[in-house]
């Protein structure tokens, strides 16, 4: 799931990378469109490689994105930054949060138990599900819509947005 995400922020960042670009300026980092499209080239491209291969470096790459994506948000909370979005979804109005933090920390604890066990093999693991993994896929991609959602929504139900 955590893969499918990586894709799906990647694929917003692709979309509209402004969020990102600003939240890397506010940070005082360099933040080039170009910068940009390529960091979510490589989130895409990470996602897609962990999706479909066989190996604990694939994980591991994993484990190093999300511990970036936490450390950033974690720095910016920390430091009281005047950020309007981490930029994760391509929305303007996600402000980062420690949701965001726990969430990045998560995936990463995920990421680097799969790497230790010498990868994931997805291809294997449909085989061995009813519907020919149908069904388990359908659960990773509601999953991950339903986390992208939590991230990208929640923290403005919380400040009353939606009241």
């Amino acid at each position: 799931m955590t893969a499918v995400l990586l894709v799906l922020s990647g694929g917003s960042k692709v979309r509209d990378p402004e969020p990102t670009r600003g939240a890397l300026r506010a940070a005082g980092l360099p933040s080039s469109r170009r910068l940009v499209l390529a960091l979510s080239g490589g989130e895409i491209a990470v996602g897609s490689a962990a999706v479909g291969l066989v190996s604990p470096l694939i994980p591991a790459l994993v484990a190093v994105l999300y511990l970036g994506f936490a450390a950033f948000v974690a720095y910016a909370l920390i430091r009281r930054m005047p950020i309007q979005s981490c930029g994760c979804f391509g929305r303007s109005d996600t402000p980062p949060g420690w949701l965001h933090v726990g969430v990045n920390l998560s995936a990463v604890a995920t990421a680097l138990v799969v790497a230790g066990r010498g990868g994931a093999d997805l291809v294997g693991m449909l085989s061995d599900q009813p519907g020919a993994g149908l069904p388990y896929l359908g659960f990773i991609a509601i999953g991950a819509f339903l986390l992208a959602l939590v991230l990208a929504e929640l923290p403005a139900v919380l400040a009353g947005r939606y009241a």
